[in-house]
């Protein structure tokens, strides 16, 4: 097993350890909704310690059920990876590009047509 692959399935073993190990735990149990985000348990706190508070700002698009929601923060994920694929993808071939060039330069008679080794 090459060094990548080793380090491929540590950081592989490590996100599924994330991923399980609040549930094996039982981190949630005991609450309405375990898992919501950072936002509703910021709202919770701030409205337990003062019930009387006005948020300054409405957002500008309230989804009607929380599976949109939940799907529209999908796609924004989806398509964040695709960005972030894209520009990893366009950098390698770039590299790979520059590294052909320069193989070109030195050996101009390997990539000739008919040119022989």
């Amino acid at each position: 097993m090459t060094r990548n692959a080793k380090i491929n399935t540590l950081l592989l073993l490590l996100v599924a350890a994330l991923a399980v190990l609040p549930l094996a735990l039982g981190l949630g149990e005991g609450k309405e909704e375990p898992f919501t985000g950072a936002d509703a348990q910021a709202e919770a706190a701030i409205t337990e310690l003062d019930p009387d508070y006005e948020p300054w700002f409405s957002p500008l698009y309230e989804p009607p059920s929380g599976e949109i929601e939940s799907a529209l923060f999908a796609l924004q994920a989806a398509l964040g990876a695709g960005v972030l694929a894209y520009y990893f993808g366009v950098r390698k071939g770039r590299r790979q590009g520059a590294a052909a060039a320069a193989a070109e330069a030195a050996d101009p008679a390997a990539t000739a047509p008919g040119g022989e080794r």
